[in-house]
């Protein structure tokens, strides 16, 4: 058996097999809502293959989205709406998480294809942002230092939304800590300046995001997974590197993490050495330094090459983002181009067999 097709358990959660879809926002979204969009979205790739499925970044407050147009788990209505697309993937035999977010500084954007670029004022729908410190991100709006009250409210919220999301039946919640969003921001020296306990030392940068995977912990069922996932480096010389990362971690891992999704970058503009599976060592490392399970992601586009970075133990899963954009069925494709024949770990739905690769 391929190794891209086992399973992999995570706590009491047992996805089928190790090619997962990547977080990937979709701007779609009218005050919170995941509608049809995130059906079909999520749904399609659930048909294709998926054995994980992870949501768009959702805001667990309206000013922790990243463009008014994300989507969110912030009230109850939401997570009913999320139940629907949670039903539909689980009925395609995958699992789905949510991946729960506060985007910091770099909220109040416009989407990526409007014609304007930068902060939305607050005529059009825009609002406020708050960050560790009051620096801010290139082109975008000055954000507001938070109040020690702001800071201690992050891990509530991030605690409330897993709950709604245990309720509308995701099995896995995943913490944003990554891409410069407000967790990152507090981890990385080049964004929190603060001379209180969140700032300063190593230490005290990682103790917000340790407080919230404690509340998420607390929050949600001891049978389902936390993931977390980080911004290994930022890329820039006195940003965060990829050992500082992966000693936060292993830190991680003694408080109810149980995986780790390791991107990079995000934080400022920096000169990022793009090329195939560009940040596969930095998956490795925190592998190696935290003991935790981690996934790649990061042009990762073949099966020989998703493959070859499982038996080499640089990640137990890779996270497929663009190409999933490209081919929803990527894990069918991958499967034949394998030699993986049909089985738990991958099969075609019974409506589209006639169309599988002989």
């Amino acid at each position: 058996m391929s190794l891209l097709f086992e399973p992999l358990r995570l706590r009491d959660l047992t996805v089928k097999n190790r090619a997962w879809l990547a977080p990937m926002c979709q701007y779609s979204s009218t005050d919170g809502m995941p509608d049809d969009w995130q059906l079909v979205h999520l749904g399609a790739r659930a048909q294709g293959g998926f054995g994980l499925l992870l949501t768009e970044a959702t805001a667990v407050v309206p000013e922790g989205r990243i463009t008014p147009q994300d989507a969110g788990l912030w009230n109850d209505a939401q997570r009913d709406a999320w139940a629907r697309v949670v039903e539909f993937v689980h009925g395609q035999g995958a699992a789905i998480g949510v991946q729960l977010a506060h985007a910091g500084r770099k909220a109040s954007t416009y989407r990526p294809w409007s014609p304007v670029q930068g902060t939305v004022p607050a005529e059009e729908g825009g609002w406020p942002t708050l960050a560790p410190s009051d620096d801010a991100f290139p082109g975008y709006a000055a954000p507001a230092a938070m109040t020690a009250q702001q800071v201690a409210d992050v891990p509530a919220r991030f605690a409330d939304a897993a709950r709604r999301a245990h309720a509308a039946g995701f099995d896995a919640v995943e913490i944003h800590a990554a891409h410069g969003y407000l967790l990152h921001e507090f981890l990385s020296p080049l964004s929190n300046h603060r001379t209180d306990e969140y700032g300063g030392t190593p230490e005290n940068r990682a103790r917000l995001l340790v407080e919230t995977a404690d509340a998420v912990r607390a929050a949600w069922p001891d049978e389902k997974p936390v993931l977390v996932r980080v911004s290994a480096t930022d890329w820039l010389e006195d940003g965060l590197q990829v050992d500082d990362v992966a000693t936060v971690a292993k830190e991680l891992a003694g408080h109810g993490v149980d995986l780790v999704d390791v991107s990079t970058g995000g934080l400022l503009p920096a000169p990022i050495s793009v090329g195939a599976g560009y940040q596969v060592p930095a998956a490795r490392r925190v592998r190696e330094v935290s003991g935790l399970p981690t996934t790649a992601v990061g042009l990762i586009t073949a099966p020989e090459q998703a493959e070859q970075l499982l038996v080499d133990g640089a990640a137990d899963a890779v996270m497929l983002g663009r190409v999933a954009l490209r081919d929803p069925h990527w894990p069918l494709r991958a499967a034949h181009e394998l030699r993986q024949a049909p089985g738990e770990g991958v099969a075609w739905p019974p409506q589209y067999e006639r169309g599988a690769w002989r």
